[in-house]
């Protein structure tokens, strides 16, 4: 009896169930849209800062950099390295000298601690791993000067017959690239997990205290270097035993990777640390990971992916906002809107079947009954919205996976100690420049379907027609068997 009664009232009124499924169907298809976009731009978004701060990071460590002063490696009160020649430096030829020195230290604007802090934030509860890195700038000078002459008396700096490239006939050349030290054997944690091996093989807790190098592609193929190749860091050739690649496409956290121990040495930091990568035990953690972090060690600079994020600019950053207000807010009150439609035309046809309402109590139909047979036929108009809702939803997303639109990231971290641990020199650059880590990443945007979405959406829909039969049959339980008799013509 239900169910016929139901067929036959949902057949009579098209016009209204239409009415009712095609703006639940509306509302529920924004919602998949709008959810399934968003998490494509958050994995995009993460894919950006994974490429720059490392995959499997939850929070850094790392220590607020001080006032620069005039300290060892050759640095100046500048923060800068420096270099310095002696009268009997350099190589004399053909009436001129060349000079060449390395210097490695800690980039400019990174501060170092002692590696005591890694011990401590493993004690701390919820934190699954953790491991420690120096970032360094390896920087070699190479100038060729005219050779002094003394002629009467005075110093002739007069080029010899030929003359040198460079201005009053010098030329200079400054090399530069990244050098990140850390724990060969340590944690799944850190700036590796985030790269893939292309050629070669990475580290191995054997090759703790060798002098072994693990290059980033895209810096290997601009300064022609190449596995079973040596590489010369601070003056000691490094073999190159793999090169690696950001999965995003971008540049890796930095140019050159070496054991923790190795970078230490040669850069006289034994026992310092220029970042410590954390990992929850759980994402639910983080947050208390890094207020215990923050108590156990109050100098230091505690920061998580998020705390980042805002560093990621362009169109992504844009499609975020909107994302995270517009198209959210939009869905809400579509989705409330369908809601009010469904209620308003449910209460409008309990209206105009008063006749009919008034009719079936007069005959013996209980209040519950009534109330039960309106849900019902509420329940199957939002269930074929729900149906519709998630087809159109399913169609709106493949239409934006097939013209896939291209987003632009551009992420930078102002203090080098963050997530990454150094800027991406591309091998050039001047010494002393600013420590910050920047990539510009071109992302093809895919909106991923999840079966979570799909069931939420279903489930809004049905609980819109549950809340519209709710208040119709709630409405047609209070006709009386008397108004029906009256408005019989």
């Amino acid at each position: 009896m239900f169910g016929t009664y139901l067929v036959r009232e949902l057949t009579n009124r098209r016009k209204q169930t239409a009415i009712i499924a095609t703006g639940m169907a509306l509302a529920i298809a924004l919602v998949i849209i709008v959810n399934a976009v968003a998490a494509g731009v958050s994995a995009a978004q993460t894919s950006v800062l994974a490429s720059v701060y490392g995959v499997g990071t939850d929070i850094t460590v790392t220590q607020t950099p001080t006032a620069p002063t005039q300290g060892s490696n050759g640095t100046r009160a500048g923060g800068g390295p420096g270099f310095d020649f002696g009268a009997a430096d350099g190589r004399t030829a053909d009436g001129s000298t060349t000079l060449s020195q390395t210097h490695l230290g800690v980039v400019r604007g990174t501060e170092t601690f002692d590696a005591s802090s890694l011990d401590t934030i493993v004690g701390v509860e919820n934190v699954a791993a953790a491991t420690g890195t120096l970032a360094l700038d390896n920087i070699t000078f190479n100038g060729t000067i005219p050779t002094q002459r003394q002629s009467g008396g005075t110093t002739d700096t007069t080029p010899p017959p030929g003359g040198l490239d460079g201005a009053g006939g010098s030329s200079f050349n400054v090399d530069t690239f990244t050098v990140l030290g850390l724990d060969v054997a340590g944690a799944a944690v850190g700036p590796l997990t985030a790269v893939t091996l292309t050629d070669g093989r990475t580290f191995t807790a054997a090759d703790a205290g060798s002098d072994v190098v693990v290059v980033d592609s895209a810096y290997a193929t601009s300064a022609s270097l190449a596995v079973g190749g040596t590489l010369s860091i601070s003056g000691t050739d490094f073999e190159i035993i793999g090169l690696v690649a950001s999965g995003s496409g971008a540049a890796t956290a930095s140019n050159t990777y070496i054991p923790l121990d190795v970078a230490q040495s040669l850069a006289g930091l034994d026992g310092k640390l220029s970042s410590i990568y954390v990992q929850a035990a759980s994402s639910n953690n983080i947050s208390q990971v890094q207020a215990d972090i923050k108590n156990a060690l109050p100098d230091a600079t505690v920061d998580t992916q998020a705390d980042l994020a805002s560093s990621v600019s362009g169109s992504l950053s844009t499609a975020s906002g909107l994302l995270s207000s517009l198209g959210t807010w939009l869905s809400v009150l579509v989705l409330a809107a369908a809601f009010l439609i469904a209620i308003l035309f449910t209460i409008s046809g309990v209206t105009r079947r008063t006749r009919e309402f008034g009719t079936l109590k007069a005959i013996g139909w209980s209040n519950r009954r009534i109330v039960g047979q309106v849900a019902g036929e509420s329940l199957v108009q939002g269930t074929i919205g729900g149906i519709l809702g998630v087809a159109g939803g399913l169609i709106g997303i493949l239409l934006i996976n097939l013209f896939a639109p291209t987003l632009t990231a551009s992420a930078t971290v102002q203090r080098v100690a963050g997530f990454g641990g150094g800027p991406r020199a591309g091998g050039g650059g001047a010494p002393g420049e600013t420590a910050a880590a920047a990539t510009t990443t071109d992302i093809t945007l895919h909106a991923p379907v999840t079966g979570t979405i799909i069931l939420v959406a279903v489930a809004l829909a049905i609980l819109g027609g549950i809340l519209a039969g709710a208040i119709g049959g709630w409405r047609a339980s209070r006709l009386r068997p008397a108004e029906a008799l009256r408005s019989v013509a």
